[in-house]
């Protein structure tokens, strides 16, 4: 059946929840607008950006009105700009987007416009995608929290007393409330998947190279990417096929091979040999995590898909890594005077200024310990095709605890299922598995080998279809109206 023109008003309450490859198939049929996107979400961001503080900086709606108007005029001559042609995206606040600043969360950066696109940046644009704005990141990506003295704190739409998580916390906590249709974030150390998995999204850290990145994230060059927060796998694998184009300016960045990674997003594992753990290291995992992820792989065996399941995978991470990482924030201070740290948040200060007491040695053995995790994870996944762990240990913190600190301690609270595979490079995508008592969201983390997103992605669309988590879930819509007055 031919599709219908759609009453103006409930186009454009659908199109706030509506996934992007939906909503370009509605583009292509003529039954719903760029325009009518852009203003309902431009009105969406405006009732809840209060609240929420999700924006570092916002566009100037005029600007996105006349870009969606172009856009609309495209698709009625029947020849979009590219694959994004019409789409709004929100951009995280630690990539370059031309003619406007980057702050990097920090109070110490330059206010100056940027002069060009970050490679990613660039590719979305080139696909037709609308920015909506930068969404906030804490202090030079460094947590798994969103909050800074530069901008203050960002919420969880979920709950208001709630973090949406880091450090693309802004990313998730705006595509959760309807603003954006695809959410750029990046990760280092789990900075796409935990927003995503206290968000009740799905999140997806390609494998480190896939995604082109320049100027290359110093200290952390190795660690860190680009991927897509959205609303369903689909969509992973449509904004991963934009992001990853090539770009020569990346050192790093791996072999383009053109591959529609669209084609992966197939509800079919049959033949591949698949482990779950709800145990790394030292994490404390909360049980109703635990009792999600364990169901999910029920699930899982229930569908005919044999599940090994492992007691506890990995040794405690912070007597590997705890110094490696802090030479990594000493980095990111180092040309920074007495006066300038003093603008710093002072938890990031003092791990950072930690690190400027370490030395060389401390480095190699950090690098050691990244040689020795990827090899044994090498063998791991000569063993099995995908790993399916938690997100992380807990649902979405409160606001009032203190990252790193003895009650919330990173690696027991926040970053032990994520931060190993940023340390091997591999790919990982969080999608939601359920819910607390309390009403926050669980992420599922489904892991492969290296350059295996094509796998990744196949156990993610099984998963996505099995657990049928709602997008947008209920008890989301009720907040979400609450908070926007409706």
């Amino acid at each position: 059946m031919t599709d219908q023109p759609e009453h103006q008003g409930t186009a454009a309450a659908a199109s706030l929840t509506m996934t992007a490859t939906e909503m370009l198939r509605r583009f292509r049929a003529g039954t719903l607008s760029p325009v009518t996107v852009a203003e309902a979400q431009l009105l969406r961001m405006e009732k809840v950006e209060p609240q929420l503080n999700a924006f570092q900086y916002r566009a100037e709606a005029a600007a996105v009105l006349d870009q969606a108007r172009a856009s609309a005029q495209r698709w009625q001559d029947g020849a979009p700009a590219g694959p994004l042609d019409g789409v709004p995206v929100t951009i995280k606040d630690l990539v370059d987007v031309a003619g406007w600043p980057m702050r990097r969360g920090s109070a110490t950066t330059a206010t100056q416009p940027a002069t060009e696109d970050s490679p990613c940046v660039a590719r979305l644009r080139e696909a037709g995608a609308i920015f909506l704005g930068k969404t906030t990141t804490p202090e030079f990506g460094w947590k798994a929290m969103t909050d800074g003295p530069l901008f203050g704190t960002t919420r969880s739409p979920w709950n208001l007393d709630h973090s949406p998580g880091g450090s693309s916390g802004g990313a998730a906590a705006a595509l959760a409330a309807g603003v954006g249709t695809l959410a750029h974030g990046n990760d280092g150390g789990g900075s796409v998947r935990i927003p995503s998995s206290y968000c009740g999204l799905v999140g997806l850290k390609p494998t480190f190279g896939r995604v082109p990145h320049v100027p290359a994230p110093t200290p952390y060059a190795t660690l860190g990417i680009s991927g897509p927060i959205v609303r369903s796998v689909a969509d992973a694998a449509l904004m991963l096929n934009v992001m990853a184009g090539p770009d020569p300016r990346d050192w790093y960045s791996l072999p383009h091979h053109g591959h529609d990674w669209r084609t992966d997003v197939r509800p079919d594992i049959d033949g591949l040999r698949v482990a779950v753990t709800t145990q790394f290291g030292e994490a404390e995992v909360e049980p109703e995590v635990r009792a999600a992820v364990e169901m999910a792989a029920a699930k899982l065996e229930a569908h005919g898909i044999p599940v090994t399941r492992i007691d506890s995978l990995l040794e405690p991470l912070a007597p590997r890594f705890h110094e490696y990482w802090r030479l990594g924030f000493a980095t990111l201070i180092r040309d920074l005077d007495g006066a300038q740290r003093e603008k710093l948040d002072q938890n990031f200060r003092r791990f950072a200024e930690e690190g400027e007491k370490l030395d060389l040695a401390a480095f190699y053995r950090g690098h050691d310990a990244r040689v020795e995790l990827g090899s044994f994870f090498g063998s791991f996944h000569a063993q099995y095709d995908i790993l399916l762990t938690p997100t992380t240990p807990t649902a979405a913190p409160s606001l009032d605890l203190v990252y790193g600190s003895a009650t919330h301690d990173r690696y027991k609270r926040a970053v032990p299922f994520t931060l190993p595979f940023n340390l091997t490079g591999q790919p990982a995508c969080s999608l939601p598995c359920g819910l607390t008592d309390s009403g926050l969201p669980i992420g599922l983390q489904i892991v492969a080998a290296r350059f295996r997103e094509d796998l990744v992605l196949r156990a993610a669309r099984l998963m996505e279809t099995l657990l049928d988590f709602p997008q947008p879930h209920p008890a989301l819509q009720a907040s979400v109206a609450r908070l926007a007055g409706a």
